[in-house]
């Protein structure tokens, strides 16, 4: 491997063996190198592969002006996510979780705290994120020595959100889905004037739908229509959880401009009766 352009004293620009273009980040690695100088492997911290041209000059950009150890334990938070969650996380996540972690240190430093409206949320709807959010905390704090509140948590579980579901485009989906899935609950516990076990396995099932359902919503793949008959039927046999599945329906449309279609609302009505039942 050798260098290409020397970006700083941490950053090389390279060709991987099938000629694509990468990043090479390690501690001085660019120290007193030229184009056309072999790249000192064992160096080597972090290769970086960008689909465009437009991601590899952010990602630049952003690496020559952010720290080297603040972009170190970034690239250490992600790989943890990465095997924690058992998901393979958009490339992305390398450009908008390292200026998230620098600017939320920077804020920290000045003495700016920052509230997540959706702390609780997030940590009902994307419990292993947050608690992976949690962690990375902990890594800061071990390798920084910055403490930062629990609210970064729940914004780094949001990233991580957002990186393994590749349609969406940016952090205000991933806002807009928790949000949307915590009204929905709400109107379901308005209805029927109730408080909803959320330790039940039912509550469990309901929530991982929700997600599912969200991510179907902001990606334009609302099921298709499948069983009229049993909608029908079903109509009959839950009326009260029917009529709430009317209510969600009518905040879709008003807040999303989103029609459901019969088979999205067989499965919530079938999974707000089991959430409901006494």
């Amino acid at each position: 491997m050798k260098v290409v352009k020397v970006i700083n004293n941490n950053l090389i620009k390279s060709y991987d063996e099938q000629h694509n273009e990468i990043l090479v980040m390690g501690c001085g690695l660019g120290f007193k190198k030229s184009p056309g100088d072999e790249v000192n492997t064992s160096a080597i911290e972090k290769i970086y592969t960008c689909a465009d041209k437009t991601s590899s000059h952010q990602l630049i950009g952003l690496l020559e002006k952010i720290p080297l150890e603040h972009v170190q334990v970034t690239n250490e938070i992600i790989s943890f996510a990465k095997a924690s969650l058992g998901k393979r996380l958009n490339e992305n996540i390398y450009i908008t979780l390292t200026d998230h972690i620098d600017f939320a240190i920077e804020r920290h430093k000045n003495g700016v705290v920052l509230t997540n409206a959706l702390l609780w949320e997030i940590k009902k709807f994307y419990s292993h994120e947050f608690l992976v959010g949690k962690e990375a905390l902990s890594m800061i704090h071990r390798k920084l020595g910055v403490i930062l509140p629990e609210d970064e948590a729940a914004f780094i579980a949001l990233h991580l959100v957002n990186a393994s579901t590749e349609e969406l485009s940016s952090m205000s989906k991933a806002t807009e889905m928790t949000r949307m899935m915590q009204n929905i609950i709400n109107i379901i516990k308005e209805h029927f004037q109730i408080e909803l076990d959320e330790y039940s396995i039912h509550y469990e099932r309901f929530v991982t739908h929700l997600k599912f359902f969200a991510q179907r919503v902001f990606t334009n793949n609302i099921l298709e229509e499948q069983d009229i008959n049993f909608l029908s039927s079903l109509k009959e046999q839950c009326k009260n959880e029917y009529r709430c599945t009317l209510k969600i329906k009518d905040y879709m449309k008003k807040e999303f401009n989103c029609d459901l279609t019969e088979d999205e609302m067989i499965y919530l009505t079938i999974h707000i009766k089991r959430i409901t039942a006494k």
